[in-house]
Formats: structure tokens, C-alpha cells, sequence
């Protein structure tokens, strides 16, 4: 009796690691589809480029344009 019992609880735990396994998978491909493929057609909608390339440019380093500022700029950041 103890063997099956112990057999039972081993086969409920592999079918809920089963069960857990699928769903999570499931669940992360949505939020996936959800989140990145709304932010794609709604940035391809609006023509925003989230990445700056082109296929002429032999460096993808940008100017950063650094400058003196007023001093009132630095002290007042945040």
C-alpha cells in the first residue's frame, strides 16, 4: 500500500511539473506576442526607428555633441 501511494504522489508530481511546464510556456509566448509584437506594428505605424542604421555608414558611432553648458544647467539636473 505504501508503494502505491508513494507511485501516486510521483505520478502527481510529474504530471503537475508537465502541466506547469506548458502553461508557463504558453504564458511567456503571449506576454512575448503581446508586448513586443504590439510595440513593433505600433512603431512601424508611427515610423519610429528604435535603432539608427543604414547599410552606406562604415560606423554606427555617434556624435554626442558635447558642449559647455550654463552653469545654472548643472546644478539644477534633476
Amino acid at each position: 500500500m505504501k508503494q502505491f501511494m508513494n507511485g501516486i504522489r510521483q505520478g502527481f508530481g510529474d504530471f503537475g511539473h508537465t502541466i506547469a511546464t506548458i502553461v508557463n510556456t504558453v504564458l511567456l509566448f503571449i506576454v512575448y506576442i503581446i508586448g513586443a509584437g504590439l510595440t513593433s506594428i505600433i512603431a512601424k505605424i508611427f515610423g519610429k526607428r528604435f535603432m539608427k542604421t543604414s547599410l552606406h555608414k562604415k560606423s554606427y558611432w555617434t556624435d554626442l555633441n558635447l558642449k559647455k553648458e550654463k552653469m545654472d544647467n548643472y546644478y539644477r539636473q534633476y
